[in-house]
């Protein structure tokens, strides 16, 4: 009998890989909450006042109740993420840790209204944020690009001037938008207006759906917003004509497993429908979320993937090549990642002599 390949943490570091759904306010570096509060004159705000104090306030993050229990907790990092230096820095910083365990490409994504309550206009948070990954390209050579990020729960006037701000900076670094918050009650169809003008301006699109509300969130993404990538879709296992349908247009999901466990979408790794969506031929890829607050990294969630949530070796390896597939860049560009980092996916011989 042929045994099961076994991936270990080091082989899935070692592989280019692309991340597709990652939160910029939930990438913050522990040390750098605490030296933000401290230079802002803002330790007040924050659970606990050492390192080692937030590390153990943060970890009850996981027992939250659900996704609005969970977001709840990013208010430790937005109240610190109001002038272009933090935006910048946090910027930063995110990219080179994605960099640093041989993330390729990545898309962050956040909402820029969030940044605005101590005065900042929303296009000087987008050139701080953008000046921040321009200098981790200069650093590591990681590719990044934006995805604008409206608010379920705000009025559709606010997602109105977020795609407007996302056209606005299309093609300088910016190459998305999104819809993210607490889903029941805020239905997408709702904001209706902004998905129209992110349409009509050919940006790329991808809605958080099917996480804490059933499928037909993801219909209203698919079939009222036009959403090209689906945030999560957990629940597309509960609708078979719906999964048929995902599976024969090829439209990809942006998993994130510890997230989904963590705002209880699903009751544990092990009864995670990840399996059952790639074996049934969905389009999954594997994404962190939040680095800080699901205190994981890319690797960390595909080595969870393959040994908690059933994905075998192939799957898994599948999985990161959607990564590239999927990204929000020109055609020319996704193939031009394939071919340069597929073999060494795949672990043809010598294939390292392509990613020099």
């Amino acid at each position: 009998m042929k045994h099961e390949e076994y991936l270990s943490p080091d082989l899935i570091r070692s592989w280019p890989k692309a991340e597709l759904h990652s939160h910029l306010d939930g990438a913050m570096r522990l040390e750098t909450m605490l030296e933000m509060a401290a230079d802002q004159g803002k330790m007040s705000l924050l659970p606990a006042q050492t390192l080692e104090g937030l590390e153990v306030e943060l970890a009850k993050v996981d027992d939250s109740r659900d996704l609005w229990d969970y977001l709840a907790w990013f208010k430790y990092t937005i109240g610190l993420m109001q002038t272009p230096e933090a935006l910048t820095r946090v910027a930063q910083e995110m990219a080179l840790d994605f960099a640093a365990e041989n993330v390729k490409y990545l898309e962050v994504r956040f909402g820029p209204v969030l940044h605005t309550a101590e005065g900042l206009s929303m296009d000087e948070v987008m050139d701080a944020v953008l000046e921040g990954l321009r200098e981790a390209k200069e650093k590591t050579g990681i590719i990044t690009r934006v995805i604008v990020c409206a608010l379920r729960d705000r009025f559709v006037e606010a997602s109105v001037e977020q795609a407007e701000l996302a056209t606005r900076y299309s093609g300088r670094g910016v190459a998305g938008f999104d819809l993210a918050g607490g889903e029941a009650g805020n239905p997408a169809k709702q904001h209706l207006q902004a998905f129209y003008v992110a349409r009509n301006n050919l940006l790329n699109l991808t809605v958080h759906a099917g996480e804490s509300w059933g499928p037909e969130s993801i219909r209203q993404a698919l079939f009222f917003c036009g959403s090209h990538r689906i945030g999560h879709g957990v629940t597309l296992i509960q609708d078979p004509d719906l999964l048929d349908y995902v599976i024969n247009h090829n439209i990809a999901l942006e998993i994130c497993p510890t997230s989904n466990v963590q705002t209880n979408v699903v009751p544990s790794y092990e009864e995670h429908p990840l399996r059952k969506l790639a074996d049934a031929g969905v389009v999954v890829t594997i994404n962190t979320d939040s680095r800080l607050f699901s205190h994981t990294t890319s690797t960390g969630e595909l080595y969870l993937a393959h040994t908690r949530c059933g994905l075998s070796a192939r799957q898994i390896r599948e999985a990161v090549l959607n990564g590239f597939r999927n990204a929000f860049l020109p055609k020319a560009e996704r193939e031009a990642l394939l071919a340069r980092y597929a073999p060494v996916i795949m672990g043809e011989e010598n294939a390292e002599d392509r990613t020099s």
